[in-house]
């Protein structure tokens, strides 16, 4: 039966030295003695030239034999923990001390960012066992552990890849070098800033591809005239193609080398360009063609109808006039209302009213005297005289004013000089016989000239029936 070698016996079979920190608890040491013999090895009581010092980190004790014993004309002599002979036995072999250049531990940092204290645990042990110091601040180690999942990694790499002989690792670099046996950093590549490389020849263009960049721009902008072959658009659209097994030829280029090759040999591509366009006789503006898109349909506008504004809006029907008063010849704005005939009889009022202000401006052909005005003490435009009948009416033995009641309002004489308004309203006080005051009074309160007329229309009939009756 092969006998397994013991794992702490050197290449000549001879048994490895170890030196136990005398302070460390007495149990502790009984055992490392018991597993260092069964493993082939042999505790020593002084420390050996050649061998492994077993030290409880952290302690005074640990700090006095690095200072007393450690020195690089002895690199054959290691400082571990004495959870080192335990951690060989797991592994089934003797750790290699590959975190040691000169003969002095590897300063290294783990830094915040791996933040499981259970990881950041296991890889101190790790690489103590392996003869490195991962008890370093970030200034004088060496090496900086770090998680690469997280931003401050690639933060790390770039504040330190220019400092000479200063590395950032991932935590998982240790565990590779424990596999490997030995101290292998992670290479810096450099990218490429731009361009080609030294020596690197570029896609030449071939005749198939001209031919086909011919093809695209034929189907796509048949007519030169129509602009748009050296734009971005054109060559973009190609390379977007790419996806199309017919248009695989496309990755050979940039969208920008296309288009320079076509702008740099413009003449002698256009044509080729119109000798494809001859024989496949495209029209333009046909569907698919760049440059091109669908013209909207138009929409009919409807016109819209103005709505006319009445001048005053508590008037019924009113309009806005020109015409001189009192005969001072000044022209101001007179309102006259819309007497339309009720079924009693006509109106005392026939002014002229027109539907809008928009009609206030001449229609072509219309006499510019039917609406001439009064100036001075002229007699008044035709349009601005009463009518004959009214006037027999006016003066009509009913509507004058008796001897006896010379200062009556029921009797007076209307004054062609009022206005317009005030003389209406006196010509219903004089007609259905009652005072002015009261007709003013109603039409003040209801604002409608049509509406005072037909109330003093009824009032009169109604006291005529009583009278009668």
């Amino acid at each position: 039966m092969h006998s397994v070698m013991p794992i702490f016996q050197d290449a000549n079979g001879l048994a490895i030295k170890f030196f136990i920190q005398k302070d460390i608890a007495q149990e502790i040491q009984a055992e490392l003695c018991e597993v260092v013999a069964s493993l082939g090895g042999r505790v020593e009581a002084k420390v050996p030239r050649q061998g492994y010092v077993l030290v409880q980190p952290g302690t005074a004790e640990e700090e006095r034999l690095r200072l007393c014993w450690m020195a690089q004309d002895r690199p054959q002599r290691h400082f571990v923990p004495y959870t080192y002979v335990e951690a060989c036995k797991i592994a089934g072999m003797q750790l290699k001390q590959i975190f040691v250049e000169n003969g002095l531990p590897v300063q290294m940092h783990i830094h915040p960012s791996i933040a499981n204290i259970n990881a950041r645990t296991t890889l101190s042990q790790r690489i103590m066992h392996s003869g490195g110091d991962p008890t370093s601040s970030p200034q004088s180690a060496k090496i900086i552990l770090a998680d690469p999942n997280t931003e401050v990694f690639q933060h790390l790499v770039k504040t330190y890849q220019g400092i000479p002989d200063k590395h950032v690792e991932s935590y998982l670099w240790v565990k590779k070098c424990v596999e490997k046996g030995s101290l292998v950093y992670t290479p810096l590549i450099y990218k490429n800033p731009g361009g080609r490389r030294p020596g690197e020849e570029r896609t030449p263009f071939s005749e198939d591809d001209e031919q086909r960049l011919c093809e695209w721009i034929a189907a796509k902008i048949p007519y030169k005239q129509t602009g748009g072959r050296t734009g971005n658009r054109l060559y973009q659209q190609l390379c977007e193609m790419i996806a199309d097994p017919e248009y695989a030829w496309v990755s050979r280029h940039t969208w920008q080398s296309w288009r320079e090759r076509y702008k740099k040999n413009a003449v002698r591509l256009d044509t080729m360009i119109a000798q494809i366009v001859d024989q496949k006789k495209p029209v333009p503006g046909e569907q698919g063609q760049y440059g091109y898109v669908r013209q909207n349909e138009e929409k009919n506008k409807r016109s819209r109808k103005k709505r006319a504004k009445p001048a005053e809006q508590n008037l019924h029907k009113q309009e806005m006039i020109i015409g001189g008063i009192n005969g001072n010849g000044a022209e101001v704005p007179v309102i006259v209302f819309d007497a339309s005939p009720i079924d009693s009889g006509p109106s005392t009022s026939r002014a002229l009213v027109r539907s809008s202000p928009a009609e206030e401006e001449l229609e072509d052909g219309e006499d510019s005297e039917e609406w001439a005005v009064r100036i001075g003490n002229e007699p008044p435009p035709n349009w601005g005289k009463r009518p004959a009948s009214e006037e027999s009416e006016e003066h009509s033995p009913r509507k004058r004013m008796k001897a006896n009641d010379a200062h009556s309002t029921q009797g007076i004489l209307l004054d062609p000089g009022v206005h317009l308004i005030d003389r209406t309203l006196q010509e219903i006080a004089t007609e259905y016989r009652f005072t002015l005051e009261e007709v003013k009074e109603f039409y003040d309160q209801c604002g409608e000239m049509e509406r005072t007329k037909t109330r003093f229309q009824k009032m009169r009939q109604i006291l005529s029936s009583i009278g009668e009756s």
